[in-house]
């Protein structure tokens, strides 16, 4: 299981340990330059200001009170079910020459030529990714917050400090390994991304590995760029698991009330927080739902209905695989603890961290070798094209399920955890075998945990766009296809329906995670 993701990463770095010297000389002249500084600018500035967005917000949430906190303690998640590819083209619709901003501008103004062009601006682009990603440093800085314990803060204010004060002194620095964690994943997020990068027309690693394959057909340069950029993502990984070790702090008195703004400071908050929420998916959805009240009569066709049925098979089936194997690797490392297994667990779960055109590259190299030894033992036979797994759905399968088997083990293992040592001896005592009691034991007490981790790998595939959209057969379009193939044409409107089918499933895991963080007691008060 562990090979799944192993084949694809080591195919890749194969290709970069055997270079050649005219494909290496080529990137380096005309497109490492260009691809490195624009992916590092782009993860600079999105760090930056989604930490300048997501760390505020938390600390208001969590620590303050002050008019519709409680709303916006879960509404400001609700951002994580829009993909940043929808928010990136709702948001080129919004703010483009022909949009309602730039439209109402010119009623009130007479012209709008001074309003900042959107397309293929960098800071258009960096507040789309922000909006979509923010998400992340605002639930570990805000659970990191309702952990701290209520004393450090009392202690700040009775030296005297404000509570701003205490936020800079006492509340950023304890919780500076969270934030860490959760920048780590924004960063990976945006080194991944690929559909808000294309829509902007920006070139980054992503887009560039794209364009060597579709663009000039050159897989060899496609590999070279997925090998560079496996290092980056080891590297981002490193850097997580660093910052994850750091959290060694005890808490002996969590939050049980909040400080009260008053005067202008609680209307502060609330304007703050609805500003987030409005922008990052209250005007977005609505501005879909009106698209699609515009054109849904004539695109909800039986060719919609195609892209549906292929997007529920590919993601119902991926689930299904995913789901069965990441019982098999929580079921197995619970019987061998040791560190081999667990190490082994580490590995196969290690392709969610890698972007999907890194798996996409990784998995039709060792494919198209494969069709190309079969193609030499049948060609006796005067069987001259064969394609078993180039461009099948089978090889599309394999590179999903290296991508998501971490999201179905994650939920697995979890589930797994509750069930004690006791009740697996009690079977042992009762002279049932491994099997015996993985079948009348383990299944049973694990429906809910794997049923949660088919739903989330579901909701993700759906979502999915690189992989499907480099992998699938000629005409087998999904969802996520249909949208980017729409955007690519600035067909804002017709886009909103695919778009919002995927962005309802989406709120279902979202929906999920926010009971679940409101059950927490740390969230009392």
């Amino acid at each position: 299981m562990a090979l799944l993701t192993l084949v694809p990463l080591l195919a890749v770095v194969w290709m970069a340990v055997t270079p050649q010297p005219e494909i290496w000389q080529h990137l380096w002249n005309y497109v490492l330059p260009r691809v490195l500084g624009n992916t590092l600018l782009l993860m600079l500035l999105v760090g930056v200001v989604v930490s300048v967005v997501g760390v505020p917000l938390a600390w208001l949430t969590a620590m303050c009170d002050f008019p519709g906190r409680k709303f916006f303690s879960w509404a400001l998640v609700l951002p994580l079910a829009i993909p940043a590819y929808v928010l990136a083209f709702v948001q080129m619709g919004i703010f483009e020459y022909a949009g309602p901003v730039q439209s109402f501008v010119r009623d009130v103004w007479g012209n709008s030529r001074w309003f900042p062009d959107i397309r293929g601006s960098l800071w258009g682009l960096v507040m789309v990714l922000v909006m979509a990603f923010y998400p992340y440093v605002y639930l570990m800085a805000r659970s990191a917050f309702l952990t701290q314990g209520h004393r450090s803060i009392e202690a700040a204010q009775a030296l005297g400090y404000s509570p701003v004060q205490a936020f800079f002194k006492v509340s950023l620095p304890l919780a500076r390994p969270w934030i860490g964690a959760g920048l780590a994943l924004v960063l990976m997020e945006v080194l991944a991304d690929f559909g808000a990068i294309a829509v902007f027309n920006f070139d980054t690693f992503t887009t560039a590995l794209y364009k060597s394959w579709f663009d000039l057909f050159n897989m060899t340069a496609a590999a070279q760029l997925a090998s560079i950029l496996v290092l980056v993502v080891l590297l981002l990984l490193a850097a997580e698991q660093r910052s994850r070790s750091a959290q060694r702090f005890h808490v002996s008195n969590p939050q049980r009330h909040r400080v009260v703004l008053k005067g202008a400071r609680r209307w502060l908050a609330l304007v703050a927080c609805a500003s987030v929420f409005a922008a990052s998916f209250a005007i977005p959805m609505v501005q879909m739902l009106v698209w699609v009240g515009q054109i849904w009569r004539e695109n909800l066709h039986s060719d919609y209905w195609g892209y549906v049925w292929n997007t529920l098979c590919l993601a119902l089936i991926t689930a299904a695989v995913a789901t069965v194997l990441a019982l098999l690797l929580s079921w197995t490392r619970r019987r061998h603890p040791d560190g081999l297994t667990a190490w082994t667990v580490r590995l196969a779960v290690l392709g969610y961290a890698m972007p999907g055109v890194v798996l996409a590259v990784g998995v039709f190299v060792p494919i198209a070798w494969l069709d190309e030894r079969l193609l030499a033992l049948l060609a006796p036979l005067g069987i001259e094209s064969l394609g078993i797994l180039k461009g099948s759905l089978a090889g599309m399968l394999l590179a999903l399920a290296a991508r998501f088997l971490a999201v179905a083990y994650n939920a697995t293992d979890a589930a797994m955890q509750r069930i004690t040592r006791s009740q697996e001896e009690a079977c042992a005592s009762l002279g049932l075998g491994p099997w015996q009691t993985l079948r009348r034991l383990h299944l049973p007490l694990l429906r809910t945990g794997l049923l949660s981790a088919f739903l989330m790998v579901v909701v993700d595939v759906m979502k999915e766009m690189p992989i499907t959209l480099m992998m699938r057969q000629f005409g087998w379009d999904t969802l996520a296809v249909r949208v980017f193939q729409l955007t690519s044409e600035s067909m804002w409107q017709e886009a909103a329906l695919p778009a919002l089918a995927i962005v309802l499933v989406g709120l279902l895991p979202v929906i999920l995670l926010v009971l679940q963080t409101e059950k927490t007691p740390t969230s009392a008060g």
